[in-house]
């Protein structure tokens, strides 16, 4: 007989299936990728410096992050996902730590990198967001984010087939709105109110769509498990233009 699965946040259950852990899953390769891309641009370190997670989740990036060189903290709101990111910890020595990203229990001006993840679409108080990150970070640091456009195409992945239809639904309903979504040049104008001069935004997509609905739709059914995803929807960087639906993008403190 087959299962019904359920969808349920940080949850290792035999029937959850975890939008936000498929997500860090099958974003890990392109996050590393950009973020090497912004440490070779603004002269960054890896060795020797501080780096945060923001929206941290089980720490799958955080451990990204370490093996780069990094000394990490990982903030998440979700004590359960704090728990699964320490049962999951191998020894890099990254920091968990549980905590909303609009209220950081973190000193000023400590970390030479932030990486905001799986928040900016989700938050109601972004410029809080912004801000926090903005004051622990050093004069001279990256911002590094990834978020979700607002198009009708964006509209029609995270609010309908992520959310919504049976066959392809990953997301309880309500985690994404349409006001949630935020333009490129939105979330520009926020990070320079806080203190953060945009150097870039680039798109990112699976190398075909068509992959991207067989791997979901796989994973409700239970036919794929969540490893396997990655490698079948294969996240791509696509600098040029505007992005459709998802994109990265890094900002420096200037102050």
């Amino acid at each position: 007989m087959t299962t019904v699965p359920r969808i349920a946040l940080d949850s290792t259950g035999p029937a959850a299936v975890d939008g936000r852990h498929i997500r860090a899953l099958t974003f890990q390769s392109v996050r590393l990728e950009y973020l090497r891309q912004v440490l070779s641009e603004q002269g960054l370190a890896a060795a020797g410096g501080r780096a945060l997670v923001v929206g941290s989740g089980r720490g799958l990036l955080a451990r990204g992050l370490a093996r780069l060189g990094f000394e990490v903290v990982a903030a998440d709101p979700s004590p359960a996902a704090t728990a699964l990111a320490q049962e999951a910890d191998d020894g890099l020595g990254v920091a968990y730590l549980t905590s909303p990203a609009e209220e950081l229990d973190l000193p000023d001006g400590s970390f030479d990198l932030v990486y905001c993840a799986d928040t900016l679409e989700i938050t109601e108080r972004p410029d809080a967001v912004l801000a926090e990150a903005a004051r622990v970070l050093r004069p001279g640091g990256a911002f590094v984010y990834d978020t979700v456009n607002r198009t009708p195409v964006s509209r029609l992945i995270y609010l309908g087939a992520f959310q919504t239809f049976p066959g392809t639904r990953i997301m309880p309903r309500g985690r994404y709105a349409a006001h949630r979504l935020r333009r490129p040049a939105e979330l520009a104008r926020a990070l320079d109110r806080v203190g953060l001069s945009t150097r870039d935004v680039s798109g990112f997509k699976p190398r075909d769509v068509r992959s991207l609905v067989s791997a979901t739709r796989g994973r409700r059914r239970g036919t794929l498990t969540d490893e396997q995803l990655p490698e079948l929807v294969d996240m791509v960087l696509t600098p040029e233009g505007s992005p459709v639906v998802t994109y990265l993008g890094y900002a420096v403190h200037r102050a």
